[in-house]
């Protein structure tokens, strides 16, 4: 066995805020002495782009399986070979929801412990069980789960939820929030912004960022906006890339005659700039895993409101004590938490502070910690 081996199987990149998770605590691994493989699906663009500026100490294990009927079994295979013929310490399984790593240990020879790392709150992931896929998955996961070495949950919400839903003790399942404060996290958000609403005397940016999907509700704050500006002058920034819903979003930002002060500004490689010269940042989602971007906006200085959805934001936000929480859905409450935010800020400081209870490595040296446990 190669004890200073951490492996990470991960989903195909695309730039999201689980990839930057995976990301950071692979380089805080590296940092702490040991070496990390990637073991992917397929490599993505995002994901060639990103090897490029990764340490050596980092290696992609590209399984060259792209979408296809049968790539469970494809990849169940190739999961097996790597893990008898590279024997790391542990596998972490990120957003593996059926255990199909429990699976390929079972079938090998390795003796490499399997941690599954669970990113969402299960059952708003998978929705309610109506077809024969979803309800395969609540049966795989019931099932493997229960073997895993170790089980991780980003949130204590998502590990009630998981603890629920598999009927599983809550302490075989242990909470280590996300790794997301970092020097480099710090440094690009002092990079000078060209956009023209930051420019001095401009009416105060409220930013949202994530996918334009429906889970991360951007209808509702585009909608709090408007009530927003029929109080005062503001705009709307909304920064992210995925665009599933961005036509539906655009035709809802004219209905509401806000094209000149709401914008859909797209995927950028450096959102803490935005976060930094924002006023306010908003997460509106119908649910989290932990809601990454709350502790990133909360690291540059900026007060946030958020959604009180399952799982993270309460958590994070120690139930409103660095930030106001609203119901999910409800564009009149979170307007008026805009709006106090706007007029009692929380103090810089405070939330910088916050916000470092969530570094790289606190994060891997929990880990590590389980790891050694096991």
């Amino acid at each position: 066995m190669n004890r200073q081996l951490l492996s990470l199987f991960i989903t195909p990149m695309t730039g999201n805020g689980g990839d930057r998770v995976v990301i950071n605590l692979s380089k805080a691994f590296v940092k702490l002495g040991y070496t990390v493989d990637l073991v992917v699906p397929e490599v993505t663009d995002y994901h060639q782009a990103v090897i490029e500026k990764l340490p050596s100490q980092i290696r992609t294990i590209d399984f060259g399986l792209p979408i296809h009927p049968l790539i469970y079994f494809k990849k169940l295979f190739k999961l097996k070979h790597y893990l008898e013929q590279t024997e790391p310490l542990v596998l972490l399984a990120n957003g593996d929801y059926v255990g199909l790593a429990n699976a390929a240990k079972q079938i090998s020879r390795s003796q490499t412990k399997i941690i599954q790392v669970v990113h969402v709150n299960v059952s708003h992931y998978f929705g309610k069980a109506s077809n024969f896929r979803t309800k395969a998955k609540y049966f795989f996961l019931k099932h493997f789960y229960r073997n895993s070495d170790g089980i991780v949950a980003v949130s204590q919400g998502v590990a009630h939820d998981l603890a629920k839903l598999i009927d599983l003790p809550l302490d075989r399942i242990q909470t280590i929030y996300n790794p997301i404060v970092t020097l480099d996290l710090l440094e690009k958000a002092q990079v000078p912004l060209h956009h023209p609403w930051f420019a001095p005397n401009q009416p105060p940016v409220i930013l949202g960022a994530g996918r334009l999907h429906p889970q991360k509700d951007f209808a509702t704050l585009i909608r709090a906006f408007a009530k927003l500006r029929q109080q005062r002058p503001a705009r709307l920034l909304i920064i992210g890339g995925e665009p599933a819903q961005k036509e539906m979003l655009q035709s809802l930002i004219y209905e509401l005659n806000l094209e000149q002060d709401a914008q859909l500004y797209g995927f950028t490689e450096n959102p803490y700039a935005f976060m930094a010269k924002a006023k306010v940042f908003v997460l509106s989602s119908q649910y989290e895993g932990f809601g990454n971007v709350l502790v990133e906006a909360m690291a540059t200085g900026t007060p946030v409101v958020s959604t009180n959805c399952e799982s993270g934001p309460a958590e994070i936000l120690e139930y409103g004590k660095y930030g106001k929480l609203t119901p999910v859905s409800n564009p009149d409450k979170l307007a008026a938490a805009i709006l106090s935010t706007l007029d009692n800020p929380i103090d810089q400081d405070t939330l910088k502070a916050r916000a470092r209870e969530f570094t790289d490595f606190k994060s891997a040296q929990k880990y590590l910690s389980l790891i050694s446990d096991l």
